[in-house]
C-alpha cells in the first residue's frame, strides 16, 4: 500500500543465496504483461524498453532488491512483478520471479455538516442537512448519521451519493438528512464515513439543535 503521491516500493524478494555478481543478472520490473518499469541489465540501469509513464519515476536500491516508484497515482494500482535472469552459458534463464499488488490510498477530509434550510427552524419544519466528505480514495463503505437525543441514540442510513473526478480518480461523497425539527432537547447531530479496507472511521463534528 502507499499513499497517494508519495513512494511505493515494491520488492523482489530476491535472497541470492549464492552471491551471483550484479554483472551476470537482468533484473526488471513489469506491470501486468507488457509495460516495463525498471530493468537492470547486467548490473547497469537500462531505459530502452521502459514504458513511457515510468522514465524518471523510478530508484531502485539493488542492496535490498527493492524498486522505488515515486509519487504514487491512482493510476498505478495493479499487479507487479519482478524477473530475475542469470546469464552462465548460452542465453539467460529466469532464476527467480515474483509478485506484488500495489493499493493506493488518499486520505479523504473531515466530513463536513452543513444545513439546507433557509429562515428559522419552526416547530413542525424539517431539518435538512448534508454531509459532504472530499478527495479520497478508494471509494468509502458508507455514511451514517448520528442523532442523539438526552439517553437516545439513532441510526440513519440514507443513500450515499459518489461522485469520481475523471483526472484524479478521487471520490467525493454526500449524504443527505431530512428529519423532523427536534422540539422536546437538546439534539446532536453527527454524521461518519466508513472507510474501507480497514482504514477506520471518519466523523464530523457534531451540530448541536
Amino acid at each position: 500500500k502507499a499513499f497517494l503521491n508519495h513512494t511505493a516500493y515494491l520488492s523482489c524478494y530476491f535472497p541470492n543465496s549464492q552471491k551471483i555478481d550484479m554483472r551476470d543478472l537482468i533484473v526488471f520490473w513489469q506491470k501486468g504483461s507488457h509495460r516495463v518499469v525498471h530493468e537492470v541489465y547486467y548490473g547497469e540501469e537500462k531505459r530502452d524498453h521502459l514504458s513511457p509513464e515510468y522514465i524518471n519515476r523510478t530508484k531502485v536500491d539493488m542492496d535490498k532488491w527493492t524498486l522505488q516508484l515515486l509519487n504514487a497515482g491512482v493510476k498505478d494500482e495493479g499487479h507487479y512483478e519482478c524477473i530475475v535472469q542469470h546469464k552462465k552459458e548460452g542465453p539467460p534463464k529466469v532464476i527467480h520471479t515474483s509478485e506484488c499488488s500495489l493499493h493506493i490510498t488518499a486520505n479523504y477530509s473531515q466530513p463536513e455538516i452543513a444545513q439546507l434550510h433557509t429562515g428559522e427552524l419552526k416547530p413542525n419544519g424539517y431539518l435538512n442537512l448534508s454531509c459532504s466528505s472530499i478527495g479520497g480514495y478508494p471509494e468509502p463503505k458508507e455514511m451514517i448519521w448520528l442523532i442523539s437525543y438526552e439517553n437516545t441514540t439513532y441510526k440513519h442510513m440514507p443513500h450515499m451519493d459518489v461522485s469520481q473526478d475523471a483526472v484524479t480518480k478521487l471520490y467525493n461523497v454526500t449524504s443527505k438528512l431530512n428529519i423532523p425539527v427536534p422540539t422536546n432537547s437538546l439534539t446532536n447531530i453527527s454524521c461518519l464515513l466508513h472507510l474501507r479496507e480497514q482504514l477506520g472511521i471518519l466523523v464530523s463534528a457534531p451540530l448541536h439543535i
